[in-house]
């Protein structure tokens, strides 16, 4: 039976996907925090689940790439360099990259995709998010990945949380609100004259995407070296 390893496993999102993979009756091989022995954690398991921290992203591909094992990236917060890191492993390795691993917020971001390039241009985009207090990155991973799911093909370009002045056409607005224990609430409004389309998401719980982590590890592993994403795991 394929095994996970867990980097970040102390973590809120660490822990949650211990408590799935039980439920789902997944054997875990092990977990490793900072500074941990993530090579010997990518030895020991059939495919690693990474929700750690950005910094630590670099160190934990090459684990993944000297054990010839795929990673499933759950982190946030990633930077251009990042993903170029990411792009270098899926040369060598099956890397699934993924801002949410909840199975409805990526039938959403289709869903999103599919209105964005019906509607057409003329229809406004904004995409509205809210986390816990104690949420680093805004907007949020998911915000982005919605973004880009209305973005018709273009280049999101800077984003912000504030805006002054009218609307810019063509553009997609975000809003990032924080407080609470908020797990994850995200809503994309499609504004058209005389008419708006609000397609969302929300969150009860960390359980739902640790559930999602867990079936895209199952899936990933034993896969061709590659870049992947949540939506192959589900066909989209």
């Amino acid at each position: 039976m394929t095994s996970i390893g867990i980097l970040g496993a102390n973590g809120r999102m660490g822990q949650a996907i211990a408590v799935a993979a039980a439920d789902a009756g997944v054997p875990v091989a092990g977990g490793v925090d900072r500074g941990g022995d993530a090579r010997a954690l990518a030895q020991a398991c059939d495919v690693l689940v990474d929700f750690s921290s950005p910094d630590a992203l670099v160190v934990h591909l090459e684990a993944a790439e000297a054990a010839g094992r795929a990673i499933l990236v759950g982190t946030t917060g990633l930077s251009a360099g990042h993903h170029a890191a990411i792009e270098r492993a899926a040369g060598r390795i099956a890397v699934l990259q993924a801002a949410n691993t909840a199975l409805g917020v990526n039938l959403l971001a289709a869903l999103v995709e599919q209105a964005a390039a019906r509607l057409g241009p003329d229809w406004d985009v904004e995409v509205l998010e809210m986390h816990h207090r104690h949420k680093r990155d805004a907007p949020s991973g998911t915000a982005l990945l919605l973004g880009e799911a209305a973005a018709r093909g273009q280049a999101l370009g800077p984003v912000s949380a504030d805006r002054s002045g009218a609307r810019a056409a063509g553009t997609i607005g975000f809003a990032s609100l924080r407080g609470g224990s908020v797990a994850g609430d995200h809503l994309v409004v499609l504004a058209g004259e005389g008419e708006r389309i609000e397609l969302g998401h929300r969150a009860e719980s960390r359980a739902i995407f640790a559930r999602g982590a867990v079936r895209a590890a199952l899936w990933l592993a034993g896969r061709p070296a590659g870049r992947y994403a949540m939506a192959d795991v589900l066909g989209l």
